[in-house]
């Protein structure tokens, strides 16, 4: 699923299929459910019904000009259908990607955990949770699960949209598999984590299929204050004919106000613009975060990350690489660097993690040390374990070690050597500048320490100063000590850190910030951490993560990517911001075109309201009809950008307040004097009114 632009959502096929739906959508029960448009269904119907009845306004209304009215009206409803279908369309378009990626294949069925254990082909359909499968290369996962033995390489695209092939492995962070994905190489068994109708796939059909989304409460709400305010304008204009027919016989001269201005008159001046494009805005922005890869298990979630003003965000993989490097070596007293650099190499020959190929990389460039084999050698590994936390090789007699400087300082002292002032003051110093130390021995002998750090990543200071400036709190989270996390937050540029963190920790400052009522976001992808997770307003958990971050978040990001917790709070800044906007826009657009049709629907009453046409337009019945079709046509205009939202821009809220009111209130008084008058000088050169 990769990201739609604005013109492949309104592409040919979209236009069809959402033109049909636009049709389907005049049912008065799909009309009901949009109480402002309703209003214009009713006044559609009616204006309908006078086109039976000519003779009734004929007196008063050419019968053209009253075909003209009804057929505008119309369009408005299908033109708000429209857009709600181009969103749905969308919507429905990557379901049914995920659909075929969704099938009933064969499993292969293990009797226990074990390769060759009996096997039965089943229905994927038919498994149920705790069930062992075999996966092969070419095949695909059944269903969702756990990998319990093996290693394989699969391919996501699928789900993720990514076509590069990820390893998922036994144990780990990388253990958790999706069904509809499909291994490459090798083989794996998995524990199905789901029944049939459970799995992730499923959940993620059910969250992008816009027919199935509920109302956010701030759409809500905004549904409420535009209902208020359609009422309002339907009692004055229920109101204005009987002033008009008191007006005419006490005058005795001009004529009465007809019932389809009236109609044309309600329909200008209800919220239509923002009604119509409403139930876009929130299918469109669960859309967006569909397109970032994150599912969203409703619309409220997404809401929720547009208000969230305190960031929880774990520093590993998120704020820094995640994998330490080693980037100095700092020799003991009688030792030479090359030393060091000889004995540490060595110590790390046989290390496969990260950190101990960065020291033999480091050592390498920096002292040339090459084409050294463990074989040659003739060492053997001594792995890293918990309960000894050193690992290192042994040749022959001789024995190499690098670890945790207490334990490192421990095994030396064990072996009668002795650990110097000066190499413990080396350690907090490393400690200090928020680095990890490595201390190395040769047998009973320290030889120094190897600095590791933790590389905060490129840019991610300015994206937190972003969020500053947008009134959102960052704190770092980590199980480092507090001067290891003092000197990576200030590197980073968060606002504030939690050192030594354990869940209890963690789900205690949730709380705090909670009762100060913030919202609170967090993302994780362990066990220890679903407390947490349940009890913050947004919650994402990583697709790798264990089932159990899964449950408890209400996000779950397929690319496991921890920093996508900030473009999600983006995402959902942007549609709050894309609603205000036309919600500005609207509002103001209706100021407009009260000083277009009102002089123009109560002249022939009122003859002084003359003075008030200041666009100086054709002719009364010319203005009523070029504001019903303005009315009509700023919908389509707007839907691109209902669709895609505003250009997100990262500011304050008052700063915000400003731009819209600058750029959407102002613009929204400007574009109906210009385009009424267009409309109407257009009309005029046809010769129809």
């Amino acid at each position: 699923m990769q990201p739609s632009s604005a013109s492949s959502s309104l592409g040919s096929r979209f236009i069809l299929r959402a033109l049909v739906q636009s049709l389907l959508k005049l049912s008065p029960r799909v009309q009901w459910r949009n109480p402002v448009m309703f209003v214009v269904y009713i006044g559609s119907l009616l204006t309908s019904v006078l086109l039976l009845l000519p003779q009734a306004e004929q007196s008063a209304m050419p019968i053209g000009f009253t075909w003209a009215i009804t057929l505008w009206l119309w369009f408005t409803l299908l033109f708000a259908n429209f857009s709600e279908a181009l969103a749905e369309g969308r919507s429905q378009a990557q379901a049914a990607s995920l659909k075929n990626a969704r099938k009933n294949i064969s499993a292969k069925k293990l009797a226990s955990a074990s390769r060759h254990a009996a096997l039965t082909l089943v229905d994927s359909l038919s498994l149920r949770r705790g069930d062992l499968v075999l996966v092969e290369a070419g095949d695909s996962i059944p269903s969702d699960g756990e990998v319990i033995e093996g290693i394989a390489a699969v391919n996501e695209a699928a789900i993720t949209g990514e076509s590069a092939p990820v390893i998922r492995e036994a144990g780990g962070d990388f253990s958790a598999v999706t069904g509809g994905t499909q291994v490459l190489s090798d083989w794996i068994i998995m524990r199905v984590s789901a029944n049939a109708g459970e799995t992730f796939l499923d959940r993620m059909i059910a969250m992008v299929e816009g027919a199935k989304r509920q109302k956010t409460p701030n759409e809500m709400a905004l549904t409420i204050l535009l209902v208020a305010l359609t009422l309002i304008f339907l009692l004055v204009t229920a109101s204005l004919l009987p002033f008009s027919i008191f007006s005419v016989q006490a005058a005795g001269a001009g004529a009465p106000v007809s019932i389809l201005v009236l109609v044309a008159l309600l329909v200008c001046l209800i919220p239509t613009t923002i009604a119509g494009l409403l139930s876009a805005i929130g299918v469109a922005g669960m859309n967006r975060m569909m397109q970032a890869n994150v599912i969203a298990t409703s619309g409220r979630a997404v809401e929720a990350a547009g208000d969230v003003d305190v960031l929880l965000l774990d520093k590993t993989g998120t704020i820094t690489l995640g994998n330490r490097q080693a980037s100095a070596f700092f020799a003991a007293e009688g030792v030479d660097l090359a030393t060091l650099a000889d004995v540490a190499q060595l110590s790390s020959l046989a290390d496969e993690t990260p950190e101990g190929r960065s020291i033999v990389v480091f050592a390498k460039n920096e002292y040339g040390l090459r084409e050294r084999s463990m074989k040659k050698l003739g060492a053997v590994f001594v792995p890293f374990s918990a309960q000894t936390r050193m690992s290192g090789i042994d040749i022959g007699e001789r024995k190499i070690r690098k670890g945790a400087a207490s334990a490192i300082r421990a095994w030396v002292e064990s072996q009668g050597g002795a650990f110097s002032a000066q190499m413990a003051a080396s350690i907090d110093d490393i400690a200090r500048r928020g680095s990890t130390p490595l201390v190395v021995a040769d047998d009973a002998k320290v030889m120094g320490v190897i600095e590791l750090k933790d590389i905060v990543k490129g840019g991610i200071k300015e994206r937190f100063a972003a969020l500053r400036e947008m009134g959102i709190k960052t704190i770092m989270i980590t199980g480092d000590n507090r001067l290891t996390a003092a000197a990576i937050a200030a590197e980073a540029g968060v606002d504030d850190y939690l050192a030594e963190a354990t869940p209890e920790a963690k789900l205690a400052l949730i709380r705090q910030y909670q009762a100060q009522g913030r919202l609170v976001a967090m993302t994780g992808d362990g066990s220890n951490d679903a407390p947490a997770l349940a009890q913050a307003d947004v919650a994402v958990a990583m697709n790798t993560g264990t089932q159990a971050a899964k449950e408890a978040s209400n996000m779950v990001d397929l690319d496991s990517n921890p920093t996508k917790l900030i473009e999600i709070v983006e995402i959902g800044k942007q549609m709050l911001m894309t609603r205000g906007a036309l919600t500005t826009f609207s509002i103001a657009n209706d100021i407009a075109k009260f000083f277009a049709i009102i002089p123009a629907a109560f002249v022939s009453t009122y003859p002084q309201l003359g003075v008030l046409n200041v666009m100086q337009l054709s002719s009364p019945n010319a203005a009523i009809l070029s504001a019903v079709i303005f009315n009509a046509l700023v919908i389509v205009v707007l839907i691109p950008l209902a669709l895609d939202g505003v250009t997100y821009r990262a500011m304050g809220a008052a700063a915000l307040l400003r731009r819209n009111l600058l750029v959407y209130g102002l613009g929204g008084i400007i574009a109906p004097f210009v385009g009424i008058k267009l409309i109407d000088m257009f009309l005029q050169l046809l010769g129809l009114v």
